[in-house]
């Protein structure tokens, strides 16, 4: 009987050794730090920029009597350098944008009773609005404003007018931060000049449809 007793004390001593050995082993494993896991912060596009941009324009022009064309198209490429400001309000992104562009868009056809008439656009500025919505660093957005060219209007023979026009500038495009303040861009805008007066009291009205890429530093 006695043994037996002292059988039970050993056996109850070891299960209380092993159980508190491993509620020390429990409490030592929820104590130990874990990793946390990183944060990453959306991309914020607010800020000033300034770029470079650049691509072709095709579109009409017609001149008016007594050199009437009928229509003719225009194509031709550009280059420039553009300057603005972003202001991000949860995902909407306002802004305000400038660029003027160096302009080879030109065209011409027979015109009057076989004059030739051509138009020429040698350089194309815009100011405008921008509201976008960001998909952290990608922004598609929408433009519109005003537009500003110096439109040339040659006849063959008789003379040639250059003329500075206003109009409007609508489009679209989208945007995307690419590698530290650097971004990139991809953008369609119409401009409509208008008409204006040209050689011997005809009238030469002007459009075109703008496709150009450019790349800003934020500052």
């Amino acid at each position: 009987m006695k043994r037996l007793v002292l059988a039970g004390i050993g056996a109850l001593a070891i299960v209380t050794t092993v159980g508190a050995a491993n509620a020390a082993d429990i409490s030592r494993r929820q104590a130990m730090p874990t990793k946390a896991v990183p944060y990453v912060q959306a991309y914020n596009w607010t800020g000033g920029y300034i770029g470079i941009n650049g691509g072709g324009g095709w579109g009409r022009s017609d001149t008016s009597a007594p050199f009437a064309s009928g229509g003719f198209r225009t194509s031709g490429g550009i280059l420039g350098g553009t300057l603005g400001y972003n202001y991000q309000m949860g995902q909407t992104v306002f802004g305000v944008e400038g660029d003027i562009d160096w302009s080879n868009i030109r065209g011409s056809a027979t015109c009057g009773a076989g004059f030739s008439c051509e138009t020429k656009d040698s350089w194309l500025a815009t100011a405008r609005g921008r509201v976008g919505y960001a998909f952290d660093r990608f922004m598609p957005y929408v433009t519109g404003g005003l537009a500003v060219g110096d439109i040339k209007s040659s006849v063959s023979g008789v003379g040639s007018s250059t003329t500075t026009k206003a109009g409007y500038a609508l489009g679209g495009g989208i945007e995307a931060a690419v590698s530290g303040p650097w971004t990139a861009k991809v953008e369609y805008l119409y401009a409509d000049l208008g008409r204006g007066t040209s050689v011997l009291g005809s009238d030469t009205r002007f459009n075109t449809s703008l496709v150009r890429a450019g790349v800003n530093y934020r500052f």
